[in-house]
């Protein structure tokens, strides 16, 4: 943590910050599963293992071993999130405040949390007949079974006022109907404040806000209504707020069915595309994107990015926009396949990421047709190419999906020639003279600019054609026949930069610098499908340092227009 997060402002914040890095890398871990470890013990299969010999012992006159495996059973069932919220109040003794910070959430959204999760356990636990009361003993003999040493075990404990979270809290977890939501809004529970949204009746429904500007939706799936005959319902999800990742899906109606169905989803793990005839889920290598080569606009660009692309592609269908932002953030866009009109009918935040989820039709056959690079979600990358005369080459690593872009978190290191040397950590982007002088500082991820960032939830056409917006540079885009391969061109002025974008792998081939008509370089990218032991000694990520005092202006996709006019 102090490696790759530095020191913490505050003391009493340096142990729910790592707890929070444990945290993710737990998740990334669940979905990695690359290098099995025979020896490890996880929670997923703790059911199916012998239980530590020092917790057994403990136990070995007091809980036989079917009560034990309906415990872990339970736990093995719940959210990670919610078995994270319950061992860290629970085992860890921390407050909400701190739980709060792990979780990246308000205090009060933090009890709600662990509300809902003891819910969640006493469901289980019941399926076994087990009544309401026997949530703190069943805490209370996890704990002990998993203790690492027999006098952990002796010594864990579990207070009833440990499990309390509060009225306020309580009535928030619970309430998932409209009926419920606004009685607690009238009587004072939770603060006051509405958002009006329009439902498909066209009436609107105010919902209760939390304390800190979030919104109660335990069940959004159920509660929103859903896509109608003629309407295509696309979600958009911003973990980190709408500078951050976005998660997607595509709700389209079924005539058949006469009900909702997903056409595809794009979430912290994979891409999902379900093919309604053949009833099969394919796990895909590359984001969505749209065939007729419009560029990807999302609900929440700001006035700059839609006057660019209005200007770029005056033919795009009408959108709406919402003008919001936070952690959490979940955009409910509504299109008329008819008249291809659409308006926002959500804008809310969920208190929970795991809700952005969806249940496929039963039966429903799943195929991976990923390659290994995009299975692992990560990989390492070289570049290597000229400028102008001189030779460049680089290493770097890029994540495919968010929920790996934590750990295995994107860098470049970059060499041109005997000149200059660019270093990108993902916290801070610099360069370099010949002696190792610092020349110039950047925003983390400067030089990924105009690069393949597919943990960011698009697709790399439209990354590259975004950035290009973003900077008000003109493009054009061509196809191949059969649409494996695109070819972006920018017009940055005296130079263009054409980009070569692989559309299944889903990432750059190579750039081409051109002026004129004439090549002044091109820089050729590889990507690593398998990843040896050799690699990962090749591939040393650069050390993380600290940000100088002093930075230089934004820079953009045209950070290569200024490399090769060596204006560093």
């Amino acid at each position: 943590m102090i490696k790759f997060s530095g020191k913490p402002n505050k003391a009493n914040r340096f142990w729910p910050r790592l707890f929070d890095t444990a945290l993710n890398k737990l998740r990334i871990g669940r979905g990695k599963e690359q290098y099995p470890n025979p020896k490890a013990l996880s929670l997923s299969n703790m059911g199916d293992e012998d239980a530590p010999d020092a917790g057994q012992q403990v136990l070995a006159d007091a809980v036989s071993r079917e009560l034990s495996d309906i415990i872990f059973s339970a736990m093995r069932r719940l959210k990670p999130r919610h078995r994270a919220v319950l061992t860290l109040r629970c085992y860890r003794n921390m407050e909400y405040e701190h739980i709060a910070h792990c979780l990246q959430c308000s205090e009060f959204a933090a009890k709600v949390q662990f509300y809902r999760a003891k819910r969640s356990l006493q469901k289980q636990l019941s399926r076994h007949g087990f009544g309401g009361g026997a949530f703190l003993a069943a805490m209370v003999l996890f704990g002990k079974i998993t203790a690492p040493s027999e006098a952990a075990a002796k010594t864990l404990a579990i207070s009833a006022a440990t499990t309390k979270v509060g009225v306020a809290a309580g009535l928030a977890a619970v309430s998932t109907s409209k009926a419920a939501i606004l009685s607690l809004a009238a009587a004072g529970a939770i603060s006051v404040g509405t958002a009006a949204v329009t439902s498909r009746s066209g009436t609107d429904q105010p919902t209760a806000p939390l304390i800190d500007g979030s919104t109660i939706s335990s069940q959004i799936a159920a509660d929103i209504p859903q896509a109608a005959p003629g309407i295509h319902e696309y979600w958009h999800y911003y973990p980190e707020g709408t500078r951050g990742p976005v998660m997607m899906r595509l709700l389209k109606w079924d005539a058949r069915a006469r009900q909702p169905y997903c056409q595809w989803l794009q979430n912290e793990r994979a891409n999902y595309f379900f093919d309604r005839d053949k009833n099969t889920v394919f796990i895909r290598n590359q984001h969505a994107w749209h065939s007729n080569g419009a560029v990807w606009r999302l609900p929440t660009d700001n006035s700059v990015m839609r006057k660019s692309l209005a200007a770029a592609q005056p033919q795009t269908e009408p959108m709406q926009y919402v003008n919001s932002d936070g952690a959490g953030l979940l955009v409910i866009l509504k299109q008329d396949e008819d008249t291809r009109d659409s308006q926002i009918t959500r804008n809310l935040n969920v208190l929970d990421e795991q809700y952005f989820l969806y249940d496929w039709p039963s039966r429903t056959r799943m195929i991976d047709a990923r390659d290994a690079m995009h299975t692992r979600g990560w990989t390492f990358f070289t570049v290597s190419g000229q400028i102008k005369g001189e030779q460049v080459s680089g290493t770097g690593r890029t994540p495919f999906v968010y929920a790996t872009s934590k750990w295995d978190y994107p860098w470049l290191k970059m060499t041109v020639g005997d000149r200059l040397k660019l270093v990108d950590t993902g916290t801070e982007a610099r360069v370099y003279d010949a002696g190792g002088k610092l020349v110039a500082s950047y925003e983390g991820g400067a030089f990924f600019k105009g690069l393949a960032r597919p943990w960011m939830g698009l697709h790399t056409i439209d990354t590259v054609r975004r950035d290009a917006a973003r900077d008000q540079v003109p493009f054009r885009t061509e196809l191949t026949p059969g649409q494996n391969t695109a070819l972006v061109t920018l017009d940055c002025g005296q130079t263009e930069l054409i980009y070569n974008i692989d559309m299944e792998k889903d990432v750059v081939e190579s750039i081409s610098l051109g002026a004129n008509g004439n090549r002044q370089g091109k820089l050729e990218f590889t990507y690593l499908q398998e990843i040896t032991e050799t690699a990962m000694d090749d591939f040393a990520s650069p050390r993380q340092e600290s940000p100088p005092k002093w930075r230089r202006d934004r820079l953009g996709i045209t950070w290569l227009v200024k490399l090769s006019d060596a204006r560093w």
